[in-house]
């Protein structure tokens, strides 16, 4: 029986370092949402971020909120739409986990290596189940740009379950599993189709 592995924030290093590709993990502690909006603000306006996201974790998430602390649900975003900045928002910030739905490019598996970062998925459809893994909103920070793309500031326990997609040393599982899945095409068709290969 596998132990159910919980990361408390702020994160250390040494506590994602021995994570692995594939591994899962939940999260307790404090962590914020923020999308294209906060990264471009952070990295291309050179604007600090209110919440101070050093040892932290973001959540690429677009919440729906009644009020300032009614969440309702709480999704994954694509975090391929997050790859022009994010590695300089690791840089820039030092926040040790990224989260979101599918996978990140090479620019931020490198910075993942550099700076001692990871990215995990949360699983899509479970924006409700998002929710209730949330205790309580402790604030949202830069309101104008609206509620999908604002900081929400969150305090959540055993939030997940998450998998690692990028490791500290900077390996990705969506490149190495695209590369595994090429290779073995070949042989997959010819057994299909023998006579046009």
């Amino acid at each position: 029986m596998s132990i159910k592995k919980i990361i408390t924030t702020p994160v250390a290093l040494d506590a994602i370092a021995g994570l692995q590709l594939g591994d899962t993990v939940y999260l307790s502690g404090v962590i914020a949402t923020g999308r294209d909006d906060v990264h471009r603000r952070v990295v291309h306006e050179g604007m600090q971020c209110p919440f101070d996201f050093s040892g932290g974790v973001i959540f690429h998430a677009g919440p729906i909120v009644r009020g300032d602390n009614d969440l309702v649900s709480i999704g994954p975003t694509s975090s391929i739409r997050m790859e022009e900045w994010a590695a300089d928002f690791i840089k820039q910030t030092g926040v040790r986990i990224m989260i979101g739905k599918g996978g990140m490019g090479d620019k931020t598996a490198a910075a993942c290596r550099e700076h001692g970062a990871i990215h995990c998925v949360y699983p899509g459809g479970c924006a409700v189940l998002g929710a209730l893994q949330v205790e309580k909103i402790e604030g949202v920070y830069w309101r104008e740009l609206g509620m999908p793309e604002c900081v929400w500031v969150l305090k959540v326990r055993e939030f997940g379950p998450l998998i690692v997609t990028v490791d500290t040393q900077g390996n990705n599982l969506y490149t190495e599993s695209k590369a595994l899945y090429a290779s073995r095409k070949q042989a997959c068709m010819q057994s299909v189709f023998p006579s046009s290969y």
